[in-house]
């Protein structure tokens, strides 16, 4: 299917949308390595430190309820042009903020606009290139995306030691400016007016109660959700382990970030090589093979030994590559039980994600961050209600295709 209103290859699109799906991991991991001096001029401690990371998340999370809604209503590219400006706004008012408090709102707004290039991103996909295209171009997309979360740390590591903690939220807002630059010049509108419907409370509210009475999206939601909240555990801990327990410095986070994230990209490079000659679900049960292998590992290393290079990381990057194998399949999966409202389920997938993320961040991660044993059992308890998750889907679909 040709993407509508505005022509553009799929490479461009894949870059396009990663670049402004950049915007999350940079938003977390760029300004990690500045934790230290953020707390020093504001005298704060680091769980309320933590609590710059859980406002991004949690004002993150309650928007993707509306973004997927939104674009529905008004389109694509005026939702994500918005919230491109809106991302902006709040980077500058990061730099400047006087106060915590200050930086506690100014990260909110930020978390409130940075969501909508995954949420409404995997719509425009979805909408661009049918079937095996789309879980490709996913895949292309989560490969680029991938560079973001090992360059954010660099970046942030030298911003820090060369200009201090202000700098890193500077430069945050001149990437949302280039962001809203490019997109306003190369992202297409693939949701034409005459599939747009008004954006009204009472039928978002039923159209959010169809899907969440839904079974099977619910299942799939969550099981991204938990999958990723094993991946995310060892990032709002990042902090913590190059500092403490792997006793390094600011220029280090690569050290975590780095294997990781190449992770990421060798899953998501098979996810993209396997689309059409491997069944989504076969895929997703090879993903999670991989990943409980990798959690495994890490479990038994760390009951033995202390954190330690190269092993823990190791285990990390077992771990991403699994979760990026898996998620294309998923997420497609989902968005195909209600392909009318492929926005506002992006949204459903968004809200879990990130909610999820925050209580990992705010809660669990301040909790295990203090060895790797109690990171490693967090992370393996996370898959496996992921896996539960997934089993329970497989049947329930099973027992639906029967009854049809």
């Amino acid at each position: 299917m040709a993407l509508q209103e505005r022509s553009v290859s799929a490479p461009l699109l894949a870059v396009t949308l990663a670049g402004l799906v950049m915007l999350g991991p940079f938003s977390v991991d760029t300004y990690l390595p500045s934790f230290p001096a953020i707390g020093r001029e504001f005298a704060v401690t680091p769980i309320e430190l933590q609590q710059t990371l859980s406002a991004y998340l949690i004002a993150f999370a309650v928007m993707t309820l509306f973004h997927g809604a939104l674009s529905d209503s008004f389109g694509r590219r005026p939702v994500i042009l918005g919230c491109l400006a809106i991302y902006v706004l709040g980077s500058v008012g990061c730099t400047f903020a006087q106060s915590f408090p200050q930086l506690l709102f100014f990260r909110a707004v930020q978390g409130f606009s940075a969501g909508v290039g995954w949420v409404v991103g995997r719509a425009i996909v979805r909408e661009s290139f049918p079937g095996h295209g789309a879980q490709r171009l996913l895949s292309l997309i989560t490969m680029i995306f991938g560079l973001a979360p090992a360059l954010a740390p660099v970046i942030g590591g030298w911003l820090q030691g060369a200009f201090g903690w202000r700098a890193v939220f500077a430069f945050l807002a001149l990437y949302g400016a280039l962001q809203l630059a490019v997109c306003w010049l190369a992202l297409p509108e693939t949701h034409p007016r005459e599939a747009r419907h008004p954006f009204a409370p009472a039928p978002l509210l039923a159209t959010y109660r169809k899907l969440a009475s839904s079974p099977l999206l619910v299942l799939l939601c969550v099981a991204i959700a938990f999958n990723f909240s094993g991946f995310f555990l060892y990032v709002a801990a990042a902090p913590a382990i190059i500092y403490d327990l792997l006793g390094l410095g600011e220029h280090h986070f690569p050290v975590l970030f780095v294997p990781g994230i190449a992770g990421v990209m060798v899953g998501a490079f098979l996810s993209n090589r396997m689309a059409g000659r491997v069944s989504r679900q076969r895929t997703v049960q090879i993903a999670y093979f991989v990943m409980f292998g990798a959690a495994a590992f890490n479990v038994g290393y760390h009951a033995l030994f202390p954190a330690a290079l190269p092993w823990t990381v190791l285990a990390y990057a077992g771990y991403a590559a699994g979760v990026a194998l898996a998620a294309p399949s998923v997420q497609l999966l989902a968005l195909d039980l209600f392909p009318k409202n492929s926005g506002t389920a992006s949204s459903l997938q968004g809200f879990a994600h990130a909610i999820f993320t925050s209580i990992t961040a705010g809660l669990i991660a301040s909790f295990l961050s203090g060895s790797g044993l109690a990171l490693a059992l967090g992370q393996i308890a996370l898959l496996t209600l992921g896996v539960a998750c997934w089993i329970s889907y497989l049947r329930l679909a099973s027992r639906s295709v029967a009854h049809a």
